[in-house]
């Protein structure tokens, strides 16, 4: 489960962005929230759910392309473009695409991600030079990388390779580690790579592969960061697809039934000529046509998206949503969060983080006052702030207190967050203008 995630000198956010799922202090009530796990003699907590609220254009969207990039950077194991392709993150591919855009300088691109799996409380650090903003042809370099297991340092890479205490990850190391130790070090220090991850290539190789998998794994399958979930289209991937048959899902099926769809039901086709499976609407008589001919934008929405619910819901992961909401009955949102929220069902300590305009969200029986984010603007830096609810405490003039009205005090301005936006004098000059002509 995902603890805290850090980003500084992404994009909007010039100054360091503390993203914490950790419970803040003092806050009572809505236990259901709160996740526990338990390493060594150690009691570790988290919240279940967060949900994000700002403007347009504030930079919710860039807490998640932040998170989805390091992702991609770390499972890449180097801080070289990826492959050029269309995605609606291009940061993941295009790294020049990063630094904020008002510096004049070089100032380097921080990450930092802390998540308990396995057992094991893993923090990693990372801190980049990459240049200025799209200055692509820079030469990249890591100028710092840390891991900690269960709050101890494991290597630190700054000026040189550094080893601390590795008896903390004895069970993880390889087969022979201890007769090779002294070499294994030496070797690692020689054959740093400034465009490469320590992580993930001499420390995996020569260190502690199976440590390296449970970190990999982790980022891979259970940290589901998705930018721009409008633009999600899952298509289901067989291993040996078996031409023009039709594979029905039931839980997804049953799922969309409830949801609404104007067919029978929804399928997975696989045609002569495609290697992959499609969604179908399903009618009598064997007869389909593709979804997004014939259902709602809404109703493919939520089928693209609710395997993914599923996953995190039965294997513990930690899904984040950009723009959760779009197209979603609120009724629907409801439901799902709920899920998350309810202990009976939520027994893999999943977690939901999304991005949302809908104010039903900004509801005291719903969320914890730290589990309700804000991301604001300035509009001369265009620099990013974000904090929580929580932050703003119980008493004085701005106290937020637990049954207050969370979102007429939202939309009356008390949290920040908000712009008033009034499109009437643009449209005053058009008139003004038409009526001279």
């Amino acid at each position: 489960m995902l603890l805290e995630f850090r980003t500084k000198n992404y994009k909007s956010f010039k100054d360091e962005l503390v993203f914490s799922l950790i419970p803040a202090p003092k806050q009572k009530g809505l236990d259901y929230s709160i996740l526990h796990e338990k390493i060594a003699s150690k009691k570790y907590k988290a919240l279940c759910s967060a949900v994000i609220y700002g403007p347009n254009a504030a930079g919710k969207s860039n807490i998640i392309g932040a998170m989805e990039v390091l992702q991609s950077i770390v499972l890449r194991g180097n801080i070289r473009d990826g492959e050029r392709r269309s995605i609606p993150n291009a940061a993941v591919n295009s790294l020049e695409l990063i630094p904020n855009r008002s510096y004049h300088l070089a100032e380097p691109v921080h990450f930092s991600i802390k998540f308990i799996e396995d057992g094991l409380l893993l923090e990693y650090q990372l801190v980049l030079d990459l240049g200025l903003f799209l200055e692509d042809d820079y030469k990249r370099t890591v100028l710092s990388e840390k891991l900690f297991v269960n709050e101890r340092m494991i290597f630190s890479r700054e000026n040189g390779l550094n080893f601390e205490d590795l008896k903390v990850i004895g069970p993880y190391l390889n087969n022979e580690f201890e007769n090779n130790a002294n070499g294994a070090i030496s070797l690692a220090r020689g054959n740093l790579n400034g465009e490469e991850l320590f992580l993930m290539n001499g420390f995996k190789t020569m260190f502690s592969s199976k440590l390296v998998s449970i970190v990999s794994n982790w980022l891979e399958h259970k940290f589901m960061a998705i930018y721009r979930a409008d633009a999600v289209q899952l298509i289901r991937r067989f291993s040996d697809p078996k031409k023009k048959t039709v594979y029905v899902e039931k839980t997804t099926n049953e799922a969309a039934q409830l949801f609404g769809i104007n067919s029978n039901a929804l399928g997975y086709v696989v045609h002569d000529e495609e290697s992959e499976a499609r969604l179908y609407s399903l009618f009598e008589g064997r007869q389909s046509l593709p979804a997004e001919i014939f259902e709602s934008h809404g109703t493919v929405r939520f089928v693209n998206i609710f395997p993914l619910i599923i996953n995190a819901l039965l294997n513990g992961g930690t899904l984040i949503v950009d723009e959760f909401e779009s197209a979603l009955h609120p009724m629907a949102l409801m439901s799902i969060v709920n899920l998350f929220h309810n202990n009976d069902l939520n027994k893999k300590n999943a977690q939901l983080i999304f991005n949302t305009h809908n104010p039903i969200f900004l509801n005291a029986n719903l969320f914890r006052r730290d589990e309700i984010k804000f991301v604001e603007r300035d509009e001369n830096t265009h620099n990013s702030i974000h904090y929580s609810l929580s932050d703003f405490g119980t008493s004085g003039d701005n106290a937020v207190r637990i049954h207050g009205d969370y979102m007429k005090n939202y939309f009356i301005g008390r949290y920040g967050a908000i712009t008033d936006i009034d499109f009437t004098s643009i449209f005053e000059d058009v008139l003004k203008e038409r009526e001279e002509v």
